[in-house]
């Protein structure tokens, strides 16, 4: 009896001790991006604002921009900024680390959208919103979001968010 007993507390003991739970990790910032964000990304690391060329951290909630040739990180921009309407002003999404470290890159390839206004829709004025729809559900509209393309950090841009101007 003592056997059947030792056996069986060693064989719960050894059972307990492996670890057969899943892990799964999802990185979705919906709820953290700004209002003035584009429509249609659920998951965003910066944002690049070529009118005033500097960039916006969404997860730290900062702005990035150059002073005196150096990188400033701050929750506000300067006043030079005071009149720039970031809901009107084009936001290029980018997912990779550190991207100002590129910046001439971003410079030649996202300069065209220097005065696009108005031609990218906002978080704040997408569809879903307005119909009230829950959060959850206003960036699954889109079919091939943008995980294809910016996740992977290719760093190529995606105009989803673009209106079709009509003439």
């Amino acid at each position: 009896m003592k056997r059947i007993l030792l056996a069986v507390v060693f064989g719960v003991a050894s059972l307990s001790s492996i670890n057969t739970k899943a892990q799964v990790s999802v990185n979705i910032n919906i709820g953290s991006q700004p209002q003035w964000g584009p429509s249609g990304y659920d998951h965003v690391d910066y944002y690049y604002l070529p009118d005033i060329d500097a960039y916006y951290n969404v997860p730290n909630k900062q702005y990035i921009y150059l002073n005196n040739g150096n990188w400033v990180f701050n929750s506000s921009l300067p006043s030079r900024y005071r009149n720039y309407d970031l809901y009107n002003g084009y936001k290029v999404v980018i997912n990779s680390p550190k991207p100002y470290l590129s910046h001439k890159i971003h410079v030649k390839e996202y300069g065209k959208y220097k005065g696009y206004k108005g031609k990218q829709v906002v978080i704040r004025d997408s569809r879903s919103t307005r119909k009230a729809r829950p959060a959850n559900n206003k960036y699954r509209e889109s079919k091939g979001n943008n995980k294809s393309r910016e996740a992977k950090g290719n760093g190529k841009h995606d105009n989803r968010g673009e209106r079709k101007d009509k003439h």
